[in-house]
């Protein structure tokens, strides 16, 4: 009988009463006119277990028990399966109250400081657009009104202020194309379109395109092959083009003169390793947690000077994690950057 039974409560609480009666009456044997017999003992202790047990028992059934009852009822009435409470099966319902409760209220706070660090970051994000969109709509104004104003007759400036707000113009463009992917990509909408293709030849073909950027800061790229031969993997191309496109001209922009940028393909098992690495300026440590967020810049105005968006890395993350792998970081401040991640090989 477990004891979170109301008679098994009453029944113990009625006894101590008739044991302490007992021990009362035999305290007041000795007293002058007193008329203490083990029958007065046996009779008056019965009465009152007895009246005892029967008062306990409706107190406890009226007016804790069954509200008990009520709180276990509207328990399960709300349980949900994201609740993580697994079907009760019998045991001391003021126990299994307890438990649930103590899980709930847990929680509860988990979801609450949740949504306090959502709310931080929705402010931080909002903020970030705001910021990144302004600068070029401010550029963009500008430049027209220095054009209506009568720089537009102005052979030595017009042209050259109509192209500085068609590059702003592309600013704006890239930062909500790169929004609008990161959307999709975290609601799904985004379905992969995997093939197989050749991992050493697409980086080939990254490298080729980030070759003159490459060489105004004297960078070498190099391509480590442990099987050298092709490597065929199983992915959407278009989106590990992105990825590798990122990863690279980040190691570019934050590069060292004379530096070295290196992607190592390696096997393993049933998945090929890509590690793209470089000795750059590298990042700081309290900069690392936060590395893959929108917006998110190490040095904001050395990066805006470079006219990233500031998604790249966001991007790389969430199409890593569409294939169901994820992306590592290591990083040591002025030695520079290792990102790595896996793809899924396709040896046929």
């Amino acid at each position: 009988m477990s004891s979170g039974n109301p008679k098994l409560i009453s029944f113990i609480s009625a006894l101590a009463l008739g044991i302490i009666t007992v021990l009362a009456l035999f305290a007041v044997d000795h007293v002058p006119g007193s008329f203490s017999t083990i029958d007065n003992y046996i009779i008056v202790s019965l009465a009152v277990f007895v009246v005892s047990f029967v008062i306990i028992l409706i107190i406890i059934e009226v007016f804790i028990y069954k509200k008990i009852k009520k709180i276990d009822e509207i328990l399960n009435m709300h349980r949900l399966e994201s609740d993580g409470i697994e079907a009760r099966n019998g045991g001391d319902l003021l126990t299994n109250i307890v438990k649930e409760v103590e899980i709930r209220a847990k929680k509860r706070i988990d979801e609450i400081e949740k949504l306090n660090k959502l709310e931080v970051y929705r402010r931080e994000f909002l903020g970030n657009v705001s910021h990144e969109l302004k600068t070029p709509i401010f550029n963009i104004q500008g430049y027209i009104t220095t054009l209506l104003d009568g720089g537009l007759e102005d052979p030595t400036i017009n042209k050259d202020y109509l192209q500085r707000a068609e590059r702003n113009v592309e600013r704006m463009i890239m930062i909500v194309e790169d929004l609008n992917a990161i959307t999709q990509l975290e609601t799904g909408e985004l379905v992969l379109e995997k093939e197989r293709f050749d991992i050493i030849q697409l980086i080939g073909e990254v490298f080729d395109s980030q070759e003159l950027k490459a060489k105004d800061k004297k960078i070498v790229f190099g391509l480590l092959n442990d099987q050298n031969k092709p490597i065929f993997v199983n992915a959407d191309k278009f989106r590990i083009r992105q990825v590798l496109t990122n990863l690279i001209v980040n190691s570019v922009t934050y590069g060292k003169e004379d530096g070295k940028t290196n992607i190592k393909v390696s096997d393993a098992g049933k998945f090929v390793h890509i590690e793209v690495s470089d000795n750059g300026i590298g990042i700081a440590p309290q900069h690392l947690p936060r590395l893959f967020e929108r917006f998110y810049r190490v040095d904001k105005s050395r990066s805006r000077e470079q006219g990233g968006t500031g998604l790249g890395l966001a991007i790389v993350k969430h199409i890593i994690e569409a294939h169901d792998q994820k992306i590592n970081v290591l990083s040591t401040e002025g030695s520079g950057s290792k990102f790595a991640f896996m793809l899924e090989k396709d040896e046929f």
